[in-house]
């Protein structure tokens, strides 16, 4: 049997891209039951293309696809089912003209829905046609169809799970506006639905599995399907960390012939899956959001498409608790009521901060925001608790109360205990005591008056990742539990702490405790379970920060020791590096902006400006003159305020190099080196990793090899570590190029699973086997063995959800291409990536007159500049049009500095449009060689269908060994 998931996003349904055509393929030649709605929306336009004389387009919106035998073949394919249940009020569209004659007969204000598309990408509210003129354009460039609907903004947007019973029925804390889950808080079960109500938003039969979405009117009892996908989805991961019903299981189960009867509880461990999960504590899933990274031109009101790049899950027996294990900040916004009508990342702290400093009604706060009063309700019981007597039961961490009460969390946390106020530790129980539950899967409350379970396993503690963060948290969550795995296999018991709401199942250690990672819960478990040690190495930056403190308070840390994570954190401490001949660039910590400029002005600029204790480069920026040192010093200072801003002198067009390696007892274990394709000044997270290195020689490889040994012995590590080094262009044809370390993490970094998988080896399980110092194995060089492939991890970007970002850091061209190019014409790649485009099937065209003139007096170069109009998105999406254009190339200098810049606008409406972009040079530069290499082997013939491309083969064929 196959099971078939894609992460990514399909842009447009009638472009599938090679990586499906592939797979299509593959499955026509398999012999073998494949299941395809594991990877949600990405295989539904794959479907309906492969499957297009198997599809029956039934009244009612039902699409029914069917894979038929091919051949002597004797596949047999699930069918496919996606449902769609509308309101009257709707129209399916294929043109921008159609879309605003349909608005005219639903009537304004309209949302537009796209088809085969996933997280709201390319939907949107539409007040006016010259809103709907704009939004269809850009939605019709990512789907080949869209849905113009009646607006239903201020009802009620909640989301059922179906398993031919009801799992699991979610609210959104927001009225519909907003996509729900993640782009605002989402609670498990319905607050706020009548006994009627509910029973009435179950009554659409469904066997199988299934995620539904309904509008109820909260005045009433109408209510409105708006969706029915008969497929997993991004709830379904909440549904089954919130109830403990295992729903991709079961529905797996179930696909394969199996009946709900036959299956066992996963909670009780005696009952049959034949339930409906009945909860006595609440779980909310709250939205992480990142903007403030993006350029000052993103638009931070949040809607039906999904901006978020992250979620925390947090569980508690009331609503108050539950709340704040996910939220821990407080801001006050500027423009209140705005804040409080138009949904932004900051929405619940203005509903805050209108309670608590402007005393708004709950009618007020219920106008301007739709928000049931129930929830207001809640929020005002933090409010008033905050104000009165200081306890946890709300949910109060020993943080906040100690800065309520002018004191600090130590005090606290020692009055408390000598009160005898601990947490109680609860399992997850879905029958609400009704039956005896036997799960691992527990969380922490102040509300309760019993533990569920005995302390006496004495294991070891595992922390986590913690939040999920789109782009770390999935590498560092594999770590964690490729880790945990590993101790039980030594016969050790394991106690994962983690609230990662997609990741982390709870049989993956003998106990998960789904909480935060902060000092006060850590510390409160660890002395409840008096663990043997604490791991604190594998799951990213958060545990990290707690570990130099947990040691200092009698906590045993296992691994490298934490006065060396220290040492490696804090700039002053990592000059050991210079007594043990590793070089590294000047670099200055620094507490005050005078300092800054005198270090900037000693070296000279650019320079790199970084905050001490973070992960994925918060704050961390490049700045070339004086006049952008000020805010980007102040941006620093306030992510890291407990330790000093570092300054480093940044070298320009300098190569950056990842090397991941383990260690122990201060000894190389194992180490990898990839290279990456951008220059050094693009955070490690959104480059182009190459492994094994493609430009790099002997020489460097053995130079890197020293600086990890140097490294290993220095820090006395045991475990992971992760180094960035930069290679410094040589001083003239006579000098030789340099090797700098300018940041190194005793940690696991997000790159281990990636090397882990290429080159064959675990390095968790070294790691694992380093920390506890059993069955260590001998040091390997994986580096000296010769391979026959090379492995490219490259980033994907969210730049279409988040509108008026600058996408300033694809898919092969079609032949008679257009491409839009444009820049900074002093960067030497404008002109090598124009010669490579010299091909019939490339027509080159530019924004800008200057751009225009200097690729022209190139040889043999031509290239247009056309109309380009830069606020009118219909009228640009015309000319993209008619020019062709399938790809965007832009090599400018910097972020564009406004809406009317040109470069931001190319950027931006690529990105707006699905189109490829390109705005790295050296990225570039290397795109254009392989597309020539492509194109000279055929690469721009058309698919085949039933063809296997030759580069196409399973990882083993490649790696020799199954990942």
């Amino acid at each position: 049997m196959k099971l078939v998931s894609q992460s990514h996003t399909i842009s447009k349904a009638s472009q599938i891209p090679a990586q499906i055509c592939a797979t299509s393929a593959i499955l026509r030649t398999s012999k073998e039951l494949c299941l395809l709605s594991y990877g949600h929306r990405a295989y539904v336009a794959f479907m309906v293309k492969w499957c297009s004389d198997g599809c029956a387009i039934l009244s009612m919106h039902i699409v029914l696809a069917r894979m038929r035998p091919l051949g002597d073949s004797e596949m047999v394919l699930a069918s496919f089912l996606r449902l769609l249940i509308y309101r009257e009020s709707h129209v399916a569209i294929s043109t921008v003209n159609a879309a605003l004659d349909a608005a005219e007969q639903v009537c304004y204000p309209v949302i537009l829905r796209s088809a085969f598309t996933l997280g709201g990408l390319g939907s949107g509210f539409a007040n006016n046609p010259d809103e709907l003129r704009d939004l269809s354009a850009k939605s019709l460039s990512l789907s080949p169809q869209v849905l113009i609907e009646q607006s239903m903004k201020g009802w009620k947007d909640l989301e059922y799970e179906v398993n031919t019973i009801i799992c699991c029925n979610m609210e959104n804390f927001d009225p519909l506006c907003t996509h729900i889950g993640p782009n605002f808080i989402v609670v498990a079960l319905c607050r706020t639905l009548a006994d009627d109500e509910y029973h009435m938003l179950r009554s659409l039969g469904v066997i199988g599995e299934c995620n539904i979405q309904y509008a109820l009117n909260p005045m009433s009892k109408e209510y409105c399907v708006i969706e029915v996908n008969a497929c997993l989805s991004r709830s379904n991961a909440l549904a089954s960390k919130a109830t403990g019903y295992l729903l991709a299981y079961t529905a797996a189960k179930i696909a394969l012939g199996h009946t709900l009867p036959e299956l066992p509880n996963a909670v009780t461990k005696t009952t049959i899956a034949c339930f409906e999960p009945s909860l006595d504590y609440i779980v909310t899933k709250i939205p992480k959001w990142d903007l403030a990274k993006f350029s000052s031109q993103v638009n931070h009101e949040v809607g039906s498409s999904m901006k978020s790049v992250g979620e925390v899950m947090a569980i508690g027996r009331t609503f108050e608790e539950s709340l704040q294990k996910g939220f821990k900040a407080y801001v006050q916004p500027k423009d209140l009521d705005r804040a409080l009508s138009k949904p932004t990342d900051m929405r619940l702290f203005a509903i805050a901060h209108a309670m608590y400093n402007k005393n708004y009604s709950f009618d007020q706060l219920h106008d301007l925001t739709r928000i049931d009063k129930w929830y207001l309700y809640k929020i005002d019981n933090i409010v008033q608790t905050s104000r009165a007597i200081k306890t946890p039961n709300m949910g109060f961490s020993d943080g906040q109360i100690a800065d309520l009460v002018a004191s600090t969390e130590d005090i606290v946390r020692a009055h408390r205990k000598s009160l005898g106020i601990t947490p109680f530790l609860k399992r997850i129980d879905t029958l609400t005591a009704e039956y005896a539950a036997h799960m691992n899967y527990l969380y922490t409350t102040y509300n309760a008056s019993e533990h569920d379970v005995v302390f006496d396993e004495h294991g070891t503690m595992i922390l986590g990742s913690g939040v999920y963060r789109i782009g770390s948290s999935v590498e560092f969550d594999w770590c964690a539990v490729t880790c945990a795995r590993k101790l039980r296999g030594m016969g050790k018991r394991t106690i994962m702490i983690n609230y990662n709401p997609v990741s982390t199942d709870f049989d993956e250690a003998d106990r998960l405790y789904f909480e935060e990672l902060g000092y006060e819960r850590v510390m409160d478990i660890y002395e409840l379970k008096q663990s043997q040690g604490v791991i604190v190495c594998v799951g990213g930056q958060l545990p990290q920060n707690t570990a130099l403190r947990l040691k200092k308070d009698g906590v045993k840390v296992l691994g490298t020791d934490p006065e060396m994570i220290d040492t490696a954190e804090i700039r002053h401490k990592f000059s050991v590096l210079d007594s043990i001949g590793v070089d590294q660039p000047e670099w200055c910590e620094v507490t005050n902006l005078e300092a800054a400029k005198a270090f900037a002005q000693k070296v000279g600029y650019p320079v790199l400006i970084r905050p001490s204790y973070v992960l994925s480069g918060v704050a961390m920026n490049v700045v070339y003159e004086e006049s952008s040192l000020e805010c980007n010093f102040s941006a620093a200072a306030s992510v890291s305020p407990l330790h000093p801003v570092v300054i480093t002198k940044f070298i320009d067009n300098a190569q950056e190099i990842d090397v991941g390696a383990v260690a122990h007892k201060g000894k190389l274990l194992v180490h990898a080196v990839s290279e990456h394709v951008e220059n050094a000044g693009v955070h490690s997270g959104d480059t182009t990793f190459v492994l094994p290195p493609f430009s790099l020689t002997e020489t460097d490889m053995a130079l890197l090899k020293t600086i990890a040994e140097k490294v290993a012995a220095a820090f006395k590590i045991s475990g992971p570590y992760n180094m960035q080094v930069i290679k410094k262009p040589a001083d003239g044809p006579n000098g030789e190029p340099q090797l700098k370390v300018i940041e190194c993490n005793l940690r696991t970094s997000r790159s281990f699973p990636f090397v882990s998988k290429v080159l064959g080896h675990n390095f968790i399980e070294t790691a694992a086997a380093a920390i506890m110092n059993h069955d260590v194995p001998a040091p390997v060089d994986l580096m000296k063995q010769e391979r026959d492939y090379a492995s490219i991890k490259v980033a994907q970007f969210s730049w279409t959800q988040l509108g008026g970002a600058d996408p300033f850091l694809g898919v092969v061209p079609r032949p008679n291409t257009g491409v839009l190019i444009g820049g900074d014409i002093t960067k030497p790649e404008m002109a090598t990536v124009a010669k490579e485009l010299l091909h019939p099937s490339f027509k080159l065209y530019c924004s800008s007159p200057e751009v225009e003139a200097y690729l022209n007096n190139l040889p043999y170069i031509t290239a247009k500049h056309i109309f380009f109009p830069k606020t009118d998105k219909r009228k640009l999406r015309e000319v993209f049009n008619e020019y062709e254009i399938q790809c965007v190339i832009n090599l400018a200098k910097a972020r564009g500095t406004g809406f009317d810049d040109k470069d931001y606008v190319a950027r931006r409406n690529a990105v707006d449009f699905g189109l490829p972009l390109l705005n790295n040079a050296r990225c570039a530069q290397l795109w254009v060689e392989a597309l020539g290499k492509k194109i000279a082997q055929g690469g721009l013939t058309k698919y085949t269908k039933g063809k296997i491309p030759p580069e196409v083969r399973s990882w083993r064929e490649f790696v020799g060994w199954q990942a």
